[in-house]
């Protein structure tokens, strides 16, 4: 079978998991419901972890400096089907400006097209795309080839601005080196006319969820801190083109130290460095057997300049492959080599992309299913502890009913006066946890990068652009720092009130969950490197651009600082309910099982003859409870087996690969 229609079945089958583990959670849901044991939390709960799986996308970047060949490779793996180059690719500069390429199923097909004059403006990328207004739309025409590749090679455009402008869009620095700008004659100098291009295309790998991220080389890179510090560090994948015929050159050794080679060896494991254009080795003068060597040689030498093992480098010929696809040629196919590449990114990317979403939706239906069975088991054993009371009763005279009776009233009355001490309890972790939501919430934070632009603004040294960044960053820690503390007081005031709750009532004892902000510290760390990184770059610029560069930086880190704290409250939110939840319930499941008992029994004292018919009662409850609680077990079990249950692939694949 032909590899790229293997890619093409595994995402699909990747696509019909995502789409079966969210039947399952429905499945889960309606359960529960029928059962009535929903109430508006875990209905929000589930509504958030189904949007997750459905919005869940696998984000593939191309990365290279120009003429390596990066829309050529794209156009080989995901649209050779199309029969012909959906993306332009030509001699020289044919990506000038980061390009998305998805399918968003309320958009019709189109390219949209933000303009280079919004790195004017402060916004990032990020925000623009909740602007229809700032972008230039041009639908796409599917049943016509030709007007869609007119219509896709907009994101070729250039035009010719003053080199004052071109400064100011940071993308023409003084010192020779044109940044994207290309210099002319005069005083004008040639730009991109965009910054930044998203392709909404119904291509099938698409709607499953792929995006693919087409991006420029070094120099815009360089210049679009969009790229830098948001959409290549949250790229499941990354492929670094270079070109057979030149090698590792400085340039792409730069693009590879400055932009890709991370500190761990999770982050180069996510690499896929591409030897292109191998047809250029290629001598029908020479054996076969040569000309192999020399491509393994050109592999093993790039491997050892960029640090990685050689089975990371895929030595390929992306127009031989497009061309053999469309021709439906596999012998030139397998000689391209395109083949060994495709089967890397069906046979690992895929793989640990389920293996990531299949574990947290792993936890998340755990967290909801052990919310659920400590209702059951605080139901379970009340009403154990009635059939307990009321079996004793049996051949009993009317007297022992009435102490009965009365000492459960006065167990009661104990219960409610008790209650006075959880409702200063909840005041006490409201105030709290208002507290911890202005340590870290987004009021906090803005008046932050507040502070930093104004400082940024108001010098014209690199020491003091420096200083309040590293500011900028270490108010964020300290942020965390204290809200760490603050968490740490509310776990121990919460496992304090189990613990009490427990001994004086019965209760369950039950370990509230500590809160960690070691993820929200990783990213701050991680943006703050890429800053530093970055700002040497930037400073080392001798240009009157290098300070509107480096407050579109900040904007760009700011934006990306906000996403974090976004992140972070909400999982404060969902932890505080997490921490408080089970003693609301335990509280409220105790409080009625009192009462039940104290019916049954007033029941009993006013009618001898109801006491077996109400132990039957019980005896369907416990029956019932014991029902719903292996039928919860079975719905995570289903979850469980949804998620480690293999991929299977389409039938016309499997077929094709016997």
């Amino acid at each position: 079978m032909i590899p790229s229609r293997d890619l093409a079945a595994r995402f699909e089958a990747y696509g019909d998991w995502r789409r079966r583990l969210s039947a399952g959670i429905a499945r889960f849901h309606d359960w529960l419901r029928q059962q009535e044991l929903t109430d508006a939390q875990i209905d929000l709960r589930v509504a958030q972890l189904v949007e997750r799986l459905h919005q869940d996308k696998l984000i593939v970047a191309f990365v290279a400096e120009f003429s390596r060949g990066k829309s050529e490779l794209i156009n080989a793996i995901f649209f050779a089907d199309f029969g012909q180059r959906l993306l332009p690719s030509s001699a020289g500069r044919t990506t000038m400006c980061p390009t998305e390429l998805l399918h968003d199923q309320l958009r019709t097909p189109s390219i949209r097209l933000l303009p280079i004059e919004t790195r004017l403006k402060d916004p990032t990328v990020a925000e623009f795309k909740n602007y229809a207004d700032e972008w230039v739309t041009h639908p796409l025409d599917l049943a016509s080839p030709t007007k869609m590749h007119e219509a896709l090679s907009r994101v070729s455009q250039v035009k010719r601005v003053p080199a004052a402008l071109a400064r100011k869009f940071g993308l023409h620095l003084d010192g020779g080196d044109p940044h994207g700008a290309t210099h002319g004659d005069d005083d004008a100098v040639e730009v991109p006319c965009w910054r930044h291009a998203i392709i909404n295309f119904p291509h099938p790998l698409l709607q499953q969820g792929l995006v693919i991220l087409d991006t420029p080389g070094l120099n815009a890179i360089g210049t679009e801190p969009e790229l830098t510090l948001n959409l290549l560090p949250n790229a499941h994948a990354v492929l670094f083109l270079l070109a057979a015929d030149a090698g590792v050159s400085k340039t792409d050794l730069d693009v590879w130290k400055q932009h890709l080679a991370g500190e761990d060896s999770a982050s180069k494991a996510g690499r896929i460095v591409v030897l292109n254009k191998i047809d250029g080795l290629w001598d029908e003068l020479r054996p076969t057997a040569e000309v192999e060597a020399e491509i393994e040689s050109q592999v093993n030498v790039s491997a050892a300049m960029l640090g990685i093992p050689p089975a990371q480098v895929f030595a390929v010929s992306a127009q031989k492959a497009l061309v053999a696809k469309v021709n439906g040629d596999d012998a030139l196919l397998a000689r391209s080599r395109l083949p060994a590449l495709e089967h890397a990114l069906s046979g690992k990317l895929i793989p640990a992309k389920r293996e990531i979403i299949g574990a947290a939706t792993q936890t998340d239906a755990r967290g909801l299913a052990s919310g659920v069975r400590s209702i059951l088991d605080a139901r379970m054993a009340g009403v154990a502890e009635q059939l307990d009371e009321l079996t004793a009763l049996r051949g009993k005279n009317l007297d022992v009913v009435v102490h009965m009776m009365d000492r459960i009233r006065e167990e009661k009355e104990v219960f409610e006066r008790g209650l006075a001490r959880y409702t200063a309890l909840r005041n006490v972790f409201t105030q709290q946890t208002n507290d911890l939501f202005d340590i870290i919430g987004l009021p906090a934070l803005r008046a932050n990068a507040a502070n930093t632009r104004e400082r940024i603004e108001g010098s014209l040294l690199t020491k003091g652009v420096r200083e309040a960044m590293n500011d900028f960053f270490a108010q964020i820690k300290s942020d965390f720092d204290e809200a760490v503390k603050q968490s740490v007081e509310i776990h121990e005031m919460m496992r304090a009130m189990y613990v009490r709750f427990a001994n004086d009532h019965g209760l369950e004892p039950f370990l509230p969950p500590p809160f960690s902000v070691l993820k929200y510290r990783k990213e701050i760390e991680r943006l703050e490197r890429a800053y530093n990184t970055h700002f040497n770059t930037l400073w080392n610029m001798v240009s009157k651009a290098k300070f509107a560069l480096m407050k579109r930086f900040f904007e760009t880190v700011a934006s990306r600082a906000k996403h974090v704290y976004d992140i972070a409250n909400r999982d404060v939110e969902s932890w505080l309910k997490a921490v408080m939840a089970p003693l609301e319930t335990q509280v409220r499941e105790h409080h009625l099982q009192l009462r039940r008992r104290l019916e049954s029994i007033r029941r009993i004292h006013q009618a001898s003859d109801e006491l077996e018919d109400r132990i039957t009662e019980l005896e369907q409850s416990r029956d019932v409870l014991v029902t719903q609680l292996n039928g919860l077990r079975g719905q995570l079990e289903a979850i469980d087996e949804i998620v480690e249950t293999p991929d299977a692939l389409p039938f016309a694949a499997n077929s094709e690969a016997a």
